[in-house]
């Protein structure tokens, strides 16, 4: 019997709003800082699948949770793409070759490299309770790119918008081979247990409202429409962070089951503005609940209030802070878990 969580994302309009958070499984838990202290790096936790299965688990038992989300890493793809990936202490994740100084066709494959991935998913659904959904993502082909071609994340991906702008044929090919990867990486994901997926495209809002149709939306559309095909029971959740006033035909156009939110999005206008009946997802400031206390409470129902006329999922509109107190957690949940539409 599927759970709140997933209901929602089907399309049911629930009183009790599921809530899971993004990041949810991450550093500002003390049990995660302490397996990660005890195991090493992080890609050597996601590489542990019974640690990383431990990490996933940590945040539902400690709070309940309607959604468990995989612990995991978007750059899993471009790494069974061949290319070479590390994370560097205090400066984020590091990628080679560089795609914009190195030939796409320079890379081998090595798929294998997801085989660990779906034995955690495999490991999280064992361990769930049937009422807790499993979430699998992955990173939409855009946001790959970007750390492809540059190597590293950036402020506002100037080398692969230049790219893209200088060699469309080159960098439509980088797109098309992450999407090849990316819809046999979330099947072999639901295969193993996930009953939902997330494509996070966390730098869709720097791209121009052509580029975005062309790197944002068709690319994610044709992931959703293969999904569908193959998987036609389990819905996709797109969260086009940044996108603005681009979200409504990202909405239209991906075919994506519900969309994610981020907190610059006034939640009353995207109540308006999306398709109606659309599940949504979010969309409180991280910082707000880092803040805590009324301004919390008063936000949060704030955004339940909002989308109280459509499923709606509670979450945040990006990650959850690592230095963000549990007790503010708790008195979040508190409020979501209390709140029914007048």
């Amino acid at each position: 019997m599927p759970g709140p969580l997933l209901d929602t994302l089907l399309g049911a309009n629930i009183a009790r709003r599921p809530i899971w958070l993004m990041r949810q499984a991450g550093r500002y838990l003390p049990e995660y800082r302490a397996l990660r202290a005890d195991k090493g790096g992080f890609l050597e936790l996601v590489y542990d699948s019974p640690a990383a299965t431990e990490i996933t688990l940590q945040p539902i038992r400690r709070f309940g949770f309607d959604g468990a989300i995989l612990f995991s890493d978007i750059l899993i793809v471009p790494y069974a793409m061949g290319q070479n990936l590390e994370f560097l202490a205090g400066e984020g994740p590091r990628m080679s070759p560089r795609l914009v100084d190195t030939a796409l066709s320079a890379l081998s494959a090595v798929p294998q490299r997801l085989d660990a991935i779906y034995a955690t998913v495999a490991g999280v659904r064992a361990a769930l309770a049937p009422e807790t959904t499993l979430l699998g993502f992955a990173g939409s082909p855009w946001t790959i790119a970007t750390y492809m071609v540059a190597g590293e994340g950036s402020r506002d991906q100037h080398e692969t918008r230049a790219m893209a702008y200088r060699d469309p044929v080159a960098f439509q090919a980088i797109i098309d081979a992450i999407v090849d990867v990316t819809i046999e990486y979330l099947c072999g994901q639901i295969v193993a247990g996930a009953e939902a997926v997330q494509l996070f495209d966390s730098w869709a809002g720097s791209l121009a409202p052509r580029e975005f149709e062309r790197w944002v939306i068709a690319p994610n559309a044709r992931i959703v429409a293969a999904l569908a095909d193959r998987h036609p029971d389990v819905p996709v959740i797109g969260f086009p962070k940044g996108a603005g006033e681009k979200l409504p035909a990202y909405a239209r156009e991906t075919g994506v089951a519900a969309v994610g939110i981020d907190e610059t999005i006034d939640p009353v206008r995207a109540a308006h503005a999306l398709p109606e009946g659309l599940p949504v997802q979010g969309n409180l400031d991280p910082l707000l609940l880092l803040a805590g206390g009324d301004a919390l409470d008063q936000g949060a129902r704030a955004v339940l209030d909002a989308f109280a006329g459509r499923p709606h999922v509670f979450n945040l509109g990006h990650g959850i802070g690592q230095f963000t107190p549990i007790d503010h957690v708790e008195r979040l949940l508190a409020v979501v878990r209390e709140w029914r539409p007048a």
